[in-house]
């Protein structure tokens, strides 16, 4: 059994209040919330530094903690939940991003099985294969490579694997993406593991990236990695993200 938690802080540089904008007709949290309950979730909570997101979420019958404002991390938020409700060291939590209102509940499960499948691991995080040379180049796109027993061996923004032979004139030459996978921004912790990387000071990889996972990577931590068995919904950062998915929703009748 697993519980996912939704870290959903109200300030956001490009589009604050996100969590709480109107969607088809809900706020954007709720999309999140009722995705995950209809995972195999034993429970669902929202971690939120504002009330106004609490509120809206007990509103519409939801679950919500209000944890400190200070967090510089999701992760973080994640680990103040977890103290506050003492779940044991062994339990999972899946950390669902609170602007994700597309994502498939299969993968919500199929990141704490894969977790619950390597019994030594700390996490489990999900990929899909990249499709183009575009977003291969994009720093946006983060790229993970693992090894052949879905360890984790490097997450970037940079293009890796790197194909030397179809970039003779380099990068802007660049014409093949194979073997190249896009990591998806969901994770299953072992309780353990989240207080140690919460309680762990940012690290040099980490600082250069921006990437928060190189964190347990430079720190020896275990991160399975598989591709994602559905294909994953748009994330909310802009305006016109946000247009994109409730064209998508009010599409498909909520």
């Amino acid at each position: 059994m697993f519980r996912v938690v939704i870290p959903a802080r109200y300030g956001s540089t490009r589009l604050p209040g996100k969590a709480l904008l109107p969607l088809a007709g809900k706020p954007m949290i709720q999309w999140v919330y009722e995705c995950a309950r209809r995972s195999g979730a034993l429970q669902v909570v929202v971690a939120t530094d504002d009330q106004r997101i609490a509120a809206a979420v007990r509103g519409f019958g939801g679950d919500a903690r209000i944890t400190a404002a200070a967090h510089a991390s999701g992760t973080d938020r994640i680990a103040e939940v977890a103290r506050h409700e003492r779940w044991g060291d062994a339990e999972m939590v899946v950390n669902l991003q609170g602007d994700e209102p597309l994502m498939p509940e299969q993968l919500i499960d199929q990141v704490a099985r894969l977790l619950a499948a390597y019994p030594a691991a700390d996490m489990a995080t999900l990929s899909i294969p990249l499709d183009s040379v575009r977003e291969l180049l994009d720093p946006n796109v983060v790229k993970v490579v693992a090894d052949l027993q879905q360890r984790a061996l490097y997450f970037s923004r940079a293009p890796i694997p790197w194909s030397r032979e179809s970039a003779p004139l380099g990068p802007a030459s660049q014409s093949s993406c194979a073997g190249a996978r896009r990591h998806l921004g969901i994770y299953a912790y072992r309780v353990a593991a989240l207080q140690r990387m919460a309680a762990l000071p940012p690290s040099a990889l980490e600082a250069i990236e921006k990437l928060e996972q190189l964190r347990a990577l430079e720190n020896g931590m275990d991160i399975r990695v598989a591709d994602a068995l559905a294909a994953p919904g748009a994330d909310v950062n802009t305006a016109a993200d946000l247009a994109g998915v409730e064209a998508r929703l009010a599409g498909r009748g909520g």
